[in-house]
């Protein structure tokens, strides 16, 4: 891990994502091969959510 002081961190952030594989980040990360599999990972996740009895 590491740190970079950035004017415009947003910039940066975009070129990082297309140039690297980073799978966890779904913004911006439509090329990843992992892409849709955790899209349709995190709906079922939050569908299970919203499923479970809220706790008092």
């Amino acid at each position: 891990m590491c740190w970079i002081e950035q004017n415009e961190p947003w910039t940066l952030e975009s070129r990082l994502i297309s140039e690297l594989d980073v799978p966890l980040n779904l913004d911006q990360n439509h090329h990843n091969a992992f892409y849709g599999h955790l899209k349709d990972l995190r709906a079922q996740a939050r569908q299970r959510a919203r499923e479970l009895p809220v706790g008092t």
